[in-house]
């Protein structure tokens, strides 16, 4: 059976490189992977960058503007350094431009983003919650009257409003198995992040499925995903150069090449990406780090999409 009957699969647009990227790449990979029948196309979040890094609703909103079916989603937005109320309006002019296609996807962020951007990281969790109550409220409410530690608002009101019912799908992209667990009861979905390892993802799944189970949710239904950074090359050397380069440059961690990412021969990256489905995945974020168009073709011949 196709990988693709197995499950959806998403692709990253070029967005974030040690290279010089532009909008041609992203223009291609959008329209090219709507036609091949890509899921969804997904981008990060990354204002302090070592490397060169679009915004992510700049860049799905030129994204949104060049296709007319897949999805766009951001994995992750880091809330904290955000007003609630912005993401919430940016969000909802993006799904309404689209015509429904929005998915953000947020987490906690790291102890950089808020020293970074100097927002206290006391109460964080706390924050965190009220930031997704207020964003949903300002999505489904036509007033909005909100009193919380951090955020207070008083017949607020917000317009367009999102096309998606009840409102776009909030994803959470978080590792921690505290975070993980609250993910069940707080998300439409999850994303094990592309830095973090496969067996760290082997290990989350049973602990969001046990939670999503306990709150009485369906494991099945509920998105489980990963970004996958990957490189595929009939020469597995070739292959393996340019992810370890990737996992060098961006991420200063060289061990995650093989930890953490997938690459080889096509056949070797189908087996890999069968093993993830294996573990607990009903979706996969396909993020290749070079070669940006020649991937994508490669990349849906190994799952099936051509």
């Amino acid at each position: 059976m196709a990988l693709k009957d197995q499950i959806p699969f998403g692709m990253s647009l070029p967005h974030r490189s040690p290279d010089t990227i532009g909008m041609t790449a992203v223009h291609h990979v959008a329209q090219r992977a709507e036609a091949l029948g890509f899921r969804d196309l997904w981008v990060t979040e990354n204002t302090l960058d070592h490397v060169n890094s679009f915004d992510p609703v700049v860049a799905l909103t030129y994204a949104a503007a060049v296709t007319s079916r897949i999805r766009l989603g951001a994995s992750v937005i880091v809330l904290a350094i955000h007003s609630p109320v912005m993401v919430a309006h940016q969000w909802a002019t993006l799904d309404y431009i689209s015509g429904g296609r929005a998915i953000l996807a947020v987490g906690l962020g790291r102890e950089d983003h808020y020293r970074q951007f100097q927002v206290p990281e006391e109460g964080r969790v706390r924050r965190f919650r009220e930031e997704l109550e207020v964003i949903r409220a300002l999505w489904t409410q036509p007033k909005v009257t909100y009193s919380g530690r951090f955020y207070q608002l008083e017949d607020a009101m917000m317009a367009p409003k999102p096309v998606q019912l009840p409102h776009p799908p909030i994803w959470m992209g978080v590792g921690h198995p505290d975070a993980v667990r609250r993910a069940a009861s707080l998300a439409d979905g999850w994303m094990g992040a592309g830095g973090s390892s496969v067996a760290e993802f082997a290990r989350s799944v049973p602990v969001l499925k046990q939670a999503l189970e306990k709150v009485g949710r369906d494991p099945e239904i509920f998105p489980i995903s990963k970004r996958i950074f990957l490189a595929v090359d009939e020469r597995p050397e070739v292959a393996r150069a340019e992810l370890n380069r990737w996992f060098t440059e961006v991420y200063h961690n060289p061990a995650g090449t093989d930890v953490s990412g997938v690459h080889g021969t096509p056949e070797q990256v189908r087996e890999q990406l069968a093993e993830l489905i294996g573990m607990g995945a009903n979706h996969l974020l396909l993020n290749p780090v070079s070669r940006h168009a020649e991937q994508l073709e490669a990349m849906a011949e190994i799952v099936g999409l051509r």
